[in-house]
């Protein structure tokens, strides 16, 4: 079976690459030159686990390839998949669909046959119909279908998801369309994943229900963690007693400094508008986005408190940048947030992160000092705050960061240290939800 990938980004090249060990042949069409330059060079654009090995493994088997010429490598392909970007639209918070629209058109003038066209990157409900039009507009004369193939993939284990989902999404109509995607996806019916077949609409939507659902536990829990430090209560033992209820589960229950990355952001903010232009709002979405910008801004206020009331002429270091552990995606990361705030009060920042920093370095402000390692960012400060979750961080030993600091103020931001622990070695120690100890 052969298929054609449009876009060499996050998703398509880790679905690419994916589909390519699934035994189909897979060609990755990128258009950035330098980006195609370094993919055929074995070089990722991004950090993913595991990737580049996946990527080598099938490039040498003749499984995998990238090319820049959209209509040679959709010449005898079975299925075109559009995994181009759609960032936040200036100004109104919708989707921007104009790759995704540009590249169904590119595609519908390529193809010599029929193929299914299937979008993989997240879109609105409705641009699957919208595909349709712009296809049959551009040549009347082709065979072709249109379906739905969100991705549900978390950065940092995207390739374990790929493999071992919990479920598969398609939303396609024709018989046609769904005997192709099924032969796509068969070695997933030998693990017996889940593969649910619905209407375009409905696959459209699922994505985004599911991202805004998630994003509300993450906000919820934040919430509760906020009570919990007024009535001295555990935010992890709450987190653990509701979290064992089987209709809640433990997932996501983790509170933080605020959900960031590439998906939670954009599709909660798509999805509300969507939900306003339909004439059903969903006010619990719009709560999720207002508290979870909300909080980001507050975690910065919390690092100035713990240092007296003031930052001016402190120097604070800074554990982690990206906005997860295992990625280095730094969009929409709280660190942008609490980083710059501190910053513009006066501090110097000394950062780490084990993989972020390049990408950190164009989107904060000039007074961050990016470190060798987590100790040599300690170095001299006054205060450290961890916002990002690495394991090398969790495996610190408290003595060696006291004796690396000038001062003994430490706020952890992901509960990832043991606050008695750090308490005897003489930090003042700032938890999120947590009781003082």
């Amino acid at each position: 079976m052969r298929i054609t990938m449009i876009g060499g980004g996050y998703v398509g090249l880790v679905s690419g690459a994916c589909f390519a060990e699934f035994g189909t042949e897979v060609t990755i069409v990128e258009t950035d030159v330098r980006k195609l330059a370094a993919l055929r060079e074995g070089r990722m654009p991004i950090y993913e686990p595991g990737l580049e090995q996946l990527v080598a493994e099938n490039v040498k088997a003749g499984r995998l390839a990238f090319a820049g010429d959209l209509t040679a490598a959709v010449d005898g392909t079975e299925a075109v998949f559009i995994a181009v970007g759609t960032p936040t639209r200036r100004g109104d918070g919708h989707a921007d669909l104009t790759y995704v629209y540009a590249a169904a058109e590119q595609v519908a003038r390529a193809l010599t046959g029929y193929a299914v066209i299937v979008t993989k990157s997240t879109v609105p409900v409705g641009t699957g119909r919208h595909i349709q039009q712009i296809v049959r507009a551009t040549r009347p004369d082709l065979e072709f279908d249109v379906a739905s193939n969100p991705e549900f993939l978390r950065e940092g284990n995207a390739i374990g998801d790929f493999m071992r989902p919990d479920r598969v999404v398609i939303g396609a109509e024709s018989d046609r369309a769904k005997e192709v995607m099924r032969r796509l996806y068969r070695p997933l019916y030998l693990i017996e994943a889940p593969i649910v077949f619905t209407a375009i609409e409905t696959a459209e939507l699922t994505k985004y229900a599911a991202n805004a659902f998630l994003a509300m536990k993450v906000t919820f829990i934040n919430e509760v963690a906020d009570l919990c430090e007024k009535v001295g209560a555990d935010v992890h033992d709450v987190a653990r007693g509701i979290g064992l209820d089987g209709r809640i589960g433990r997932k996501f229950l983790h509170p933080g400094p605020g959900y960031g990355g590439s998906c939670f952001p954009k599709d909660t903010l798509a999805l509300v508008r969507t939900a306003q232009d339909y004439g059903a709002p969903s006010r619990l979405v719009e709560a999720t986005v207002a508290v979870n910008d909300a909080r980001k801004s507050s975690m910065a206020m919390r690092v100035i408190s713990a240092c007296g009331g003031s930052v001016r002429g402190k120097t604070i270091a800074v554990l982690g940048l990206t906005f997860k552990p295992e990625t280095d995606d730094m969009r929409d990361s709280p660190s942008l947030s609490i980083i710059s705030r501190l910053a513009g009060d006066g501090a110097s920042i000394r950062a780490f992160d084990p993989e972020g920093m390049d990408q950190a370095r164009p989107l904060l402000p000039d007074q961050v000092h990016y470190c060798a390692d987590a100790l040599d960012a300690a170095a001299g400060a006054d205060a450290l705050v961890l916002i990002t979750e690495w394991n090398e961080f969790r495996a610190l030993a408290p003595e060696r960061l006291r004796d690396a600091m000038r001062g003994r103020v430490l706020v952890d931001l992901r509960n990832v240290y043991d606050p008695v622990a750090m308490r005897e070695a003489g930090f003042a120690y700032h938890g999120v939800g947590r009781p003082l100890v």
